[in-house]
């Protein structure tokens, strides 16, 4: 570590002595402005610069900065996360690389990160810091206004940066007075930062398990009920993600037949089938670079299924009628209404293919689980149904939201932006009142002067119809679900009056 350094032996004591004084240090800004100071002092640099990423890894903030011999003043202004602006900084933390520049051209190099001097800055070094599951919180910046060889440094800094990242992660965890932690590291995530709307614990809980995938190159699982929103999660991974200015791509693997299917994800060339008259270009070259998210991924037919583990495993494609594969470079995020793991015990679905794709599973929350948000989604797209129709936005009765909080929504937030949308065209006098909600009678029953029989029946009922609509009249998936006989279900559907088109 220290043998392409000057002076090894007198190095390494300086460096074990900075160790020793950043662990006493019980602040976090001190620990971060000690970091900056001991880097520029131990390689001799005129410039030492400290950037991290918040919890949601959606931006990149200079958190710490030294310039000849003064701690300079933190700077409030950030980078997003594709940091398109700063292309070496973009190189260092979106492929985890060390960056060595012994000849700094600013003719060549983007360089407007670095703050004016009186010389121009020649050498430079950029260490992404890691924790210990080696993922990249944060870069750490050298540089220096002779030109120097400073990649020697590396190693020993690079490990001085990720002990005062624990250190300070290890401060905020003791510290029980929120006002004493920097508002950076925040342990929840801004609620609107991914175009998601919702605070309640639930959605709190969402909002980390993304931040977790976004500059991590995992395959992601977004399992929960029909109408819970996970085509808008999976477009806020891309969207905040390392691939944001590349393509994302949707595929709804049971809206089409097989053969079909396999075309339009692998493409095909000419003459691969009749019809085939001309090359066809395939949804995995059309996401190269960027993101396809395959919604219904528990209908992909078995020998697909075998096609995509493939990709997954290689990152090769072959087009239908080719002999030969090419590499493609293109994120998976799959999404599901049915239980994964039911359908491989029942052979519905490839075991291998299950763990390739549910490497970050992430479980959406229903919205009878999240009733605080209810009541936000609605005034949302009341406001946005009233601007499309270009009319005032509408106001709501008490006794209207109510109404809302009450119900169960068994089709989650797609039922309720549809009942909104409706009474907004409905109301005319300027306020939503209940009558413009067509609310299902069967969620709210009244059960005055019902028998124990009779309200027994109307709970079963209310359960089936629930568990059909989950499953999309599916009753097969629903009567698995329910642990019932696929003939029983037909039955108690029968006794208790449920028709296909209650569902």
């Amino acid at each position: 570590m220290f043998h392409q350094v000057p002076q090894p032996l007198h190095y390494a004591e300086a460096l074990l002595q900075r160790f020793a004084g950043l662990a006493r240090t019980a602040s976090g800004e001190a620990l971060l402005g000690g970091l900056v100071e001991a880097a520029a002092q131990l390689s001799d640099c005129g410039l030492s610069q400290l950037y991290l990423l918040d919890d949601t890894h959606t931006r990149l903030t200079l958190s710490a900065e030294w310039q000849d011999g003064v701690l300079q003043p933190r700077a409030g202004a950030s980078l997003s996360s594709d940091y398109d602006g700063e292309q070496l900084l973009q190189y260092c933390l979106c492929q985890n690389q060390v960056l060595s520049l012994d000849e700094l051209d600013g003719n060549l190099h983007q360089i407007g990160f670095l703050p004016e001097a009186s010389e121009p800055w020649r050498s430079l070094l950029c260490l992404p810091l890691l924790d210990e599951q080696k993922r990249v919180n944060g870069l750490l910046l050298l540089a220096s206004q002779p030109p120097r060889d400073l990649l020697g440094f590396a190693g020993s800094l690079g490990h001085l940066g990720s002990f005062v990242i624990a250190q300070l992660h290890l401060l905020q965890r003791l510290r029980t007075p929120r006002s004493e932690q920097p508002t950076l590291y925040s342990s929840v995530p801004c609620a609107s930062g991914y175009g998601l709307i919702g605070d309640s614990a639930p959605m709190r809980e969402l909002y980390q398990m993304i931040g977790k995938v976004l500059h991590n190159p995992v395959s992601v699982l977004l399992a929960g009920e029909t109408g819970t929103g996970k085509e808008l999660v999976a477009r806020a991974i891309h969207d905040c993600g390392l691939r944001r200015s590349k393509a994302f791509v949707v595929q709804n693997c049971a809206s089409l037949p097989e053969n079909l299917l396999e075309s339009e994800l692998f493409g095909y060339r000419k003459g691969a089938f009749t019809g085939a008259d001309r090359d066809h270009q395939g949804l995995f070259d059309a996401a190269n670079g960027g993101t396809l998210f395959l919604d219904e991924i528990g209908d992909m037919p078995l020998s697909l299924q075998a096609k995509l583990l493939r990709v997954l495993q290689e990152g090769e494609v072959r087009p239908l009628g080719s002999t030969a594969t090419h590499k493609v470079d293109v994120r998976i995020v799959a999404a599901t209404h049915h239980n994964l793991r039911n359908l491989v015990e029942e052979g519905r679905f490839r075991e291998d293919l299950f763990y390739r794709l549910a490497q970050f599973p992430i479980e959406l929350p229903p919205l009878r689980e999240r009733e605080q948000d209810i009541l936000t989604l609605a005034r949302h797209f009341a406001d946005k149904a009233s601007a499309f129709l270009q009319r005032d936005p509408c106001r709501w009765a008490d006794r209207t939201l109510d109404h809302l909080a009450g119900y169960a929504f068994p089709g989650n937030v797609r039922e309720l932006k549809g009942l909104v949308e409706r009474a907004v065209l409905l109301c005319e006098g300027g306020e939503l009142l209940p009558e413009h909600f067509n609310l299902r009678q069967d969620s709210n029953p009244d059960d005055n002067g019902m028998n124990l029989r009779e309200r027994m029946e109307r709970v079963e009922r209310s359960l089936l119809l629930d568990c059909l609509r989950k499953n999309r009249g599916n009753q097969t998936n629903a009567a698995s679900e329910l642990g019932l006989p696929r003939r029983t279900l037909l039955y108690r559907m029968q006794r208790l009056n449920i028709s296909p088109a209650d569902v």
